[in-house]
């Protein structure tokens, strides 16, 4: 069945070059069957991998994830470390996987915050990815919007004062150049799983004319089927981009 979505992919053509996901779900999971949080997250580590595989054989170009908040770190000390643990868990496992399956991976958001093992874990992945060709990832972790957003303000005031930029070279693009995501076209795609309808804080300026795909399935149990079910429905929308056909 799998192998038929992804069939109807390639004929519908228009494959979106970038998808961003928020993985929402884990805890409800957990609570579901009566285990603690930290369960569900380790739990979705499988959907990660599922999303990934996906993504490279529909073709997707850029691959965005949500993995923590910068609003998580006022979560249980208990649960935070569990996070932390994950991702170096999650490095250790997948590192040489994703460098022979080409994909490159970028961590996005305040890095300074992570444990020591994690903020090693994280730039080992980087290192050891930085020539994959097929896919970028990028995780974002310690992530906020609001926060990407007053920091490209900060860099472009700084630009100003130095001498460097003139006010009125202040646009759009000044802004863009110094996000997070500068080097990647904004998300045709957003996924959020869970069925919860917010955007929580995650790449507000790039999202703003993404496609919106809604999901009920919890985030543990996301394969790549639901990927390819985003992606089909995404191909059958009409995007104007604020334009009408004449």
């Amino acid at each position: 069945m799998t192998d038929d979505l992804l069939a109807q992919i390639r004929v519908a053509g228009g494959v979106p070059r970038h998808v961003a996901v928020i993985m929402d779900g884990n805890g409800r999971w957990a609570r579901e069957r009566g285990l603690p949080r930290p369960f569900g997250h380790r739990a979705g580590m499988k959907a990660v991998r599922e999303v990934v595989e996906g993504a490279i054989e529909a073709g997707v170009e850029v691959l965005t994830l949500f993995a923590f908040s910068e609003e998580n770190w006022q979560r249980p000390v208990t649960e935070i470390s569990a996070l932390m643990q994950l991702l170096e868990e999650y490095i250790a496992r997948e590192v040489a996987e994703l460098h022979s399956q080409g994909v490159a991976v970028h961590v996005l958001g305040d890095r300074e915050r992570l444990a020591p093992g994690a903020r090693a874990a994280v730039e080992r992945i980087e290192r050891e990815t930085r020539d994959g060709q097929r896919l970028a990832l990028n995780l974002c972790i310690s992530y906020s919007s609001r926060a990407e957003l007053a920091r490209a303000a900060r860099l472009i005031a700084e630009d100003v004062l130095k001498g460097v930029k003139r006010l009125e070279d202040i646009d759009e693009e000044a802004v863009r150049e110094r996000l997070y995501t500068a080097p990647w076209r904004d998300p045709d795609l957003l996924i959020r799983t869970s069925g919860e309808y917010r955007v929580s804080n995650f790449l507000l300026w790039q999202l703003a004319y993404a496609e919106l795909y809604i999901t009920p399935v919890l985030w543990p149990d996301v394969t790549r089927r639901d990927l390819f079910q985003a992606i089909l429905d995404y191909q059958r929308r009409d995007r104007r981009f604020g334009r009408v056909t004449a």
